[in-house]
């Protein structure tokens, strides 16, 4: 393995940003290749085969940042089907359903390696998908790379580290900038503006001052790409390390009009007379906030609560009024809000599920400003519990989170009230068992109690029992038979 850098292979050192001087990429690179030495062995069966072999993109750079990598992808001059020859007998498993872009996909014991040929993708005019064109060569290859900080490979078998647009460099700076001009890369695919401020939200790095306007001029072109593609540069960028930074490119550039308008619409207008909580600043806020929670859920970044967060109050914006004295309402902006998440999420081909938690979200994050003072009996905090259903933590931290005020005597009182009110769920849990909440009676003993067979009055009669429930808490079986008995004989 050659400790050799291409020329251009130069790199600096700033504090804090963990990039390699030049003199140490190599070894970076050697460290690289010794964590998976698959792929050294990957490099030496392609070369024997003739063809040329590397490591691209997102591994090597955060190999040179320090981060810790799990994809293996790597860029060759075979042809697929020449791929396939060179895995046969060796690979556990191989699959095809990238084939159509020049990638095919391969186990080798607990390593996944996806390896694509040299490629120059282009767009056509109002097309969706790109254009597939093989390349040649490394440096074209490279050239098609979204930023150059993934514009890095490193040969294969040897280690020799390929820098030809000066990526090294651009880490060290935490910049993102194009390996091309920029108006031509994000006019072959646009998506590369969402994946630039995707880069912000992951890396901490700033866009290259030419790569941003090029962002701004060609915002348009954003519009032919899938809903799908959005979708997921979006989740990566919201489950990023500071998805905040990255909503801001978005905004600032437009492209947020075109792919999440209910954002920028949040930058409602002020004025003298009528002053309000500005309410896209308020929404980034709640999103920091919760997200500064998400240690109380099983795992994180949880793309559930983020989104939720963002969209709490995207229903604002229709359901302003100005009222007299200077003061502003928002009257059912929760529910407003819910239907806008639905129809949001839907348009970007999110889950179903994913939707429905989400909207579920957006419509109770209001619930708990009616608890006041500790007053709400339990039934209600039975209602809150049930309503919430499986999303009820998630709904304490964006309760919590949707505190922004500066007034620290009220937001110390908002926490306090929602700390007696999660008290009082857990005393309630513990004594009634409210995560399985159901009637006391179940279907075969409603038709056992009412002598009647299956049919829509049972499920009324569920019903009854479940509201009864809410009101009084577990009846057992002879309260909750007498109680049906007397409600049905009323009808």
């Amino acid at each position: 393995m050659s400790d050799a850098t291409s020329p251009s292979a130069r790199g600096t050192r700033e504090p804090g940003t963990g990039v390699l001087t030049s003199h140490d990429l190599g070894a970076r690179a050697r460290e690289l290749l010794r964590s998976h030495p698959v792929v050294v062995e990957a490099g030496r069966r392609f070369t024997e085969a003739g063809h040329e072999l590397a490591l691209v993109g997102g591994p090597v750079r955060d190999a040179l940042l320090g981060r810790p990598g799990v994809d293996l992808d790597l860029t060759t001059s075979a042809r697929p089907d020449d791929i396939e020859r060179v895995l046969a007998g060796w690979a556990d498993t191989t699959w095809d359903v990238g084939r159509e872009f020049g990638t095919i996909g391969a186990r080798i014991g607990d390593d996944v390696l996806e390896i694509t040929t040299y490629r120059s993708d282009e767009y056509e005019s109002g097309s969706r998908k790109p254009t597939v064109a093989f390349g040649d060569d490394l440096r074209g290859d490279l050239a098609r790379r979204d930023f150059t900080v993934n514009a890095l490979a490193v040969r294969l078998p040897d280690g020799e580290v390929v820098d030809e647009f000066d990526g090294v460099a651009d880490l060290a700076r935490g910049v993102l900038r194009t390996p091309i001009e920029p108006e031509v890369s994000f006019g072959d695919d646009p998506l590369r503006m969402m994946r630039g401020a995707r880069f912000v939200s992951q890396l901490g790095f700033a866009l290259d001052e030419t790569a941003r306007a090029a962002m701004i001029d060609l915002v348009d072109r954003i519009e032919i790409v899938s809903a799908e593609r959005v979708r997921d540069e979006l989740s990566k960028l919201l489950c990023g390390a500071d998805p905040v930074a990255g909503l801001r490119v978005l905004v600032d550039t437009g492209l947020a009009e075109r792919v999440l308008p209910e954002l920028p619409a949040l930058l409602l207008e002020r004025d003298e007379h009528h002053r309000h909580k500005d309410v896209y600043e308020h929404s980034l806020t709640v999103l920091e906030q919760a997200i500064a929670l998400e240690g109380r859920l099983e795992r994180a970044p949880d793309l559930t609560i983020r989104l939720a967060a963002l969209l709490h109050d995207i229903g604002k914006p229709r359901t302003r009024r100005f009222e007299s004295g200077g003061r502003v309402t928002f009257h059912h902006h929760d529910v407003v809000g819910a239907k806008m998440t639905r129809k949001r999420m839907r348009a970007l081909r999110f889950s179903n599920d994913l939707v429905e938690d989400v909207a579920k979200l957006v419509e109770l994050h209001l619930r708990f400003h009616g608890y006041g003072e500790g007053q709400w009996t339990d039934s209600a905090v039975r209602r809150y519990v049930r309503d919430a259903g499986d999303q009820l933590e998630r709904l304490h931290i964006l309760t919590r989170a949707d505190s922004t005020t500066r007034n620290q005597r009220k937001a110390q009182r908002l926490q306090r009230t929602y700390d007696e009110l999660e008290a009082r769920i857990a005393v309630l849990a513990e004594q009634e068992e409210l995560d399985a909440m159901r009637p006391d009676l179940d279907g075969n003993q409603i038709m056992a109690a009412l002598d009647i067979g299956p049919g829509r009055e049972v499920g009324e009669a569920y019903r009854f029992l479940l509201e009864l429930r809410m009101d009084r808490g577990p009846l057992g079986e002879e309260l909750a038979t007498e109680a049906l008995r007397s409600w049905w004989n009323a009808r």
